[in-house]
């Protein structure tokens, strides 16, 4: 593996430091870069995982992170494909919310003393659960590595959601993830132990097959009514031979949305998006996304290549505005490329969001009815007299990493939103919600492109036993998965034991050490 990314690298060396006046220098004459030094943050070596100095580049209107290991070379990546934009997004960057309590003091620094540590510059908006590390696929496209290994008792995700509240007060959203957490034996007495610890929002991230197959847990599902968070990637054979390794899960897909539907659960689809795969296919989704009966959101994720992940380019990789641009020609211009706001509590470059309110054949996104750059400009703080605080709140809401399609929460504040709006008068919240439709992008940070600036504003955390929670980068580039995932199946057999004996499991800690800090393996 770090023979194929030092090739890579070195592939990429030629890039760093490129001087489009190469030539006028052998000539004697100075010449200009063809790029403009942006900033300079922390980044890791994607070989080795140093921490190293990294630059971020702006040319030809996109944004690149070149870096050198001291013992891997030099590294270059795309990280976002419209310069303009990430830097006129800067204003969106909202000031961070202070947990409650930390679960980490400042030692080594940033990013080895995640916990979170007090430096970190925002709370949990989404707190991630993996109760299981076993999945019934074996996906070539995999962050988690998903294999057998270990499962959590239901001591152990109670102990994390009581953590989970002592540092939030009530928080917002918890995500049960694995492996693929429908396998749990006890993944519904986990939903409920979420919903008595009055956290608002309880999701369930999912491939779907067990809904497909399984009558008793459709029930289940039903009685407890959690929201799912779908695995979608597409409707060709090749889309999902290449990123799922089973060319004919389609079906299933569809008959696991459709009973879904008839349950009423609401469900947010999950398309991985890779260059040269199913970026094709991009329009086709949100057109699905907004005729069915289930669906209340898509988050369209770039393919990020930590964990289990095919070979790639990083100067190739889709960036959020790749995506939206497809969005823009493959939908005829239903959204384009001023309908989605970037999402402010975290980095505002690593999420961006829309609603449309959905009538017939007529969609509206709700930018364009409603000025929101009025009520996400934190610098300036401007306010429209015609607007009260309260849709003001409404919007920071909406367009925040917390807001689920669909959910309560969600939809209350679309009806404040909407008192400003040109939609249908007479509407009740319950019908404007089954007609809005949400389009978010998720753009998560690999060891090509990790940058430690976006990293301390990062408000989407896996929560581990002994008072964890891990940002999702840190988590899947910088080596925090691994030391985690060999406690966790080393603490399988007593586990088993205590299923065995009918006796309650102590939970252990999972603690860190990244030894000299130069290197983590």
């Amino acid at each position: 593996m770090n023979e194929r990314i030092l090739d890579l690298g070195a592939k990429q060396a030629i890039d760093v430091g490129r001087d489009a006046g190469a030539s006028e220098i052998a000539n004697g004459h100075r010449g200009d870069s063809d790029y403009v030094f942006h900033e300079l943050t922390r980044s890791i070596c994607p070989a080795c995982r140093r921490v190293i100095d990294a630059k971020i580049l702006l040319r030809d209107n996109k944004v690149y992170m070149s870096k050198r290991c001291p013992q891997c070379g030099p590294f270059m990546s795309l990280v976002y494909g419209d310069a303009d934009a990430y830097i006129s997004f800067a204003r969106y960057n909202k000031p961070g919310t202070i947990p409650l309590a930390h679960g980490a003091a400042v030692e080594h620094g940033c990013p080895h003393d995640c916990g979170l540590c007090p430096d970190h510059e925002q709370h949990t908006c989404l707190g991630i659960i993996e109760v299981n590390s076993a999945c019934d696929m074996d996906c070539p496209l995999c962050f988690a590595d998903a294999a057998p290994g270990f499962s959590l008792t239901v001591e152990e995700v109670e102990q994390m959601l009581d953590d989970y509240v002592r540092t939030e007060g009530q928080p917002e959203v918890v995500q049960f993830s694995g492996g693929e957490p429908t396998m749990h034996p006890q993944i519904i007495d986990f939903v409920r132990a979420a919903y008595a610890r009055n956290i608002r929002f309880v999701m369930i991230n999912t491939n779907g097959k067990r809904i497909a197959r399984d009558d008793r847990f459709l029930e289940q599902l039903n009685e407890v009514r959690p929201a799912l968070y779908f695995q979608f990637d597409g409707f060709e054979r090749d889309t999902y031979r290449i990123i799922r390794g089973e060319p004919d899960l389609l079906e299933e897909k569809l008959l696991a949305l459709d009973r879904l539907a008839q349950i009423g659960l609401d469900v947010t689809i999950v398309p991985a998006i890779e260059r040269g795969v199913n970026e094709r296919e991009i329009g086709r989704i949100v057109e699905f996304a907004i005729e069915h009966p289930t669906i209340r959101g898509i988050t369209f994720q770039p393919a990020f290549h930590a964990g289990r992940h095919m070979n790639h380019d990083p100067m190739s990789r889709m960036t959020i505005p790749d995506i939206i641009r497809q969005i823009e020609i493959q939908t005829g211009g239903k959204f384009v490329a001023s309908d989605f706001v970037p999402v402010p509590c975290c980095f505002p470059t690593c999420n961006s969001v829309t609603y449309a309110f959905v009538e017939g054949d007529k969609v509206t996104p709700l930018p364009r009815i409603i000025n929101v750059n009025d009520y996400l400009d934190y610098i300036t703080n401007r306010i429209v007299p015609d607007f009260s605080h309260e849709v003001r709140t409404a919007l920071e809401g909406l367009w925040s990493s917390s807001s689920v399609a669909g959910s309560e929460k969600s939809l209350q504040q679309v009806a404040i939103s909407c008192q400003a709006c040109a939609l249908p008068d007479g509407l009740a919240i319950n019908e404007i919600a089954k007609s809005m439709i949400m389009i978010m992008l998720q753009d998560f940070m690999d060891p090509w492109t990790f940058n430690q600036k976006n990293l301390m504003k990062c408000c989407k955390e896996f929560l581990l036993p002994g008072d964890k929670q891990i940002p999702f980068c840190a988590y899947n580039s910088v080596g925090y998965r691994e030391q985690a995932r060999r406690q966790l199946n080393a603490m399988e057999p007593e586990r088993r034991r205590a299923r065995r004996e009918g006796r309650a499991y102590k939970p252990r800690p999972v603690v860190f050490d990244f030894g000299d800090r130069t290197h983590v393996r």
